[in-house]
C-alpha cells in the first residue's frame, strides 16, 4: 500500500469498524467490551481466548463476527478423543489408489475452538502451532493457512474435572484473554425479549477479506511515540518478580511475570484502539485501557495472593 492508501484506510477505519460492530450488535446484546476486544484482535492479526460460564453467548458472538466479516468460518468442538489430524487434516486413499490430503477445519479464516481445555495437550499443541506459525505441516508438506486467519477459543472456567488447562507458555500465544461476564439487568431483559419472541436477525457481511488485510497493514504502519513504547515495556517489566524493573506488587504476589510478547501486544492493541477511535497514534491511556486483557493470562499469582483473596485483575489494576 502507498502512503496515500494507508492514510485513507486509517481515516475510513472508524466508520467501517463501527458498521462492523453495529452488525454484530444485531444479535449480541451488551458485551461491548468483548466485541471491542475481538475487533482489536482482528486488526492486530491476533487470537483471543474467551472465558466465561455457559450460556453467555460466547459461541454466538464468534459466529456473528465471522458473518459480519464475510470470511470462511469453521467450528471445532474440542473433546477428550479429538486427534491432531482432526484439526489439521489427513491423507485419504482415493479411487485411483493415490493418497490425497484432505484439509481439516483449521484451513479457514475464522476458527472457533470451542472449549479448548477439554482436549488433550497433543491436540491443543497442533492448534497452537498453527496459530503461531500460520502454517500446517502434514503428509511431508508445509501448507500456508488462508489470510486473514484468526482463532477465537472459548474456555469454561467451571467444571474443571477431566479438563486439560492450557499451560502458561501456550496461553501466551493469545493476544487477549477476554472475560465474558453476566449481562446487566436491562441487557438480560432485552436478551430474553429478543430470543423468546419472533425470528432471529440476519447478520450481513460489512467487511471483505481485502478490507481486513488493508486495515491490518495500516495498523502496522501507524506511528508510535517513544513514550508509549517505553510505557508499555515498563509496565510489562513491572510484572516480573526478582528482575530489574519488577515492582513490589510482583515481588509479593506474582510467581511469574509477562514476557516480551506482552510488551509487543500492549503496543499493537493500543494502536488498534486508536484506529477504532480515529486517532492518529496511540497514547499511554490506550495502553492502560487494554492492559488487563493483555496481561491477565501472562502473569501467575502466588499462594500469598490467593490467600489474601486477590485476583489477577485487581493486582494489574494496582500496577496501573
Amino acid at each position: 500500500m502507498t502512503n496515500e492508501e494507508i492514510i485513507s484506510t486509517l481515516e475510513n477505519a472508524p466508520d467501517k469498524l463501527q458498521s462492523f460492530k453495529s452488525e454484530v450488535g444485531k444479535v449480541i446484546i451488551g458485551q461491548e467490551e468483548a466485541v471491542d476486544l475481538i475487533t482489536m484482535s482482528i486488526l492486530c492479526q491476533g487470537h483471543s481466548l474467551l472465558v466465561g460460564v455457559p450460556g453467555l453467548a460466547k459461541t454466538l458472538l464468534i459466529t456473528s463476527v465471522s458473518q459480519a466479516l464475510g470470511l470462511d468460518f469453521s467450528r471445532i468442538q474440542f473433546t477428550p478423543d479429538l486427534m491432531p489430524s482432526d484439526i489439521t487434516g489427513t491423507e485419504v486413499l482415493n479411487a485411483q489408489r493415490e493418497f490425497t490430503f484432505h484439509k481439516g477445519p483449521i484451513f479457514s479464516n475464522v476458527v472457533l475452538a470451542d472449549e479448548i481445555n477439554r482436549t488433550p495437550p497433543k491436540t491443543q499443541a497442533a492448534l497452537l502451532e498453527a496459530m503461531q506459525e500460520k502454517k500446517v505441516s502434514a503428509a511431508g508438506k508445509t501448507m500456508n493457512l488462508p489470510k486473514p486467519f484468526f482463532v477465537l477459543a472459548t474456555q469454561n472456567p467451571i467444571e474443571q474435572e477431566g479438563t486439560y488447562p492450557l499451560p502458561e507458555a501456550q496461553l501466551d500465544r493469545f493476544l487477549f484473554n477476554i472475560y465474558v461476564d453476566y449481562p446487566a439487568l436491562d441487557e438480560e431483559r432485552a436478551v430474553v425479549r429478543a430470543t423468546t419472541v419472533g425470528g432471529s436477525k440476519q447478520v450481513n457481511p460489512v467487511l471483505s477479506s481485502k478490507e481486513v488485510l488493508d486495515l491490518q497493514f495500516a495498523l502496522r504502519a501507524m506511528p508510535v511515540t517513544d513514550a508509549v513504547v517505553d510505557y508499555a515495556v515498563t509496565l510489562a517489566r513491572k510484572t516480573r518478580p526478582g528482575k530489574e524493573g519488577g515492582s513490589s506488587i510482583a515481588e509479593n504476589y506474582f510467581s511469574w511475570g509477562a514476557g516480551p510478547r506482552a510488551s509487543q501486544n500492549l503496543v499493537l492493541a493500543a494502536k488498534a484502539l486508536a484506529m477504532m477511535k480515529g486517532e492518529g497514534t496511540p497514547s499511554t491511556a490506550h495502553v492502560k485501557h487494554i492492559a488487563p486483557a493483555v496481561l491477565r493470562h501472562r502473569v501467575v499469582i502466588n499462594y500469598k495472593a490467593k490467600g489474601e483473596g486477590l485476583t489477577v485483575d485487581e493486582l494489574i489494576g494496582q500496577l496501573l
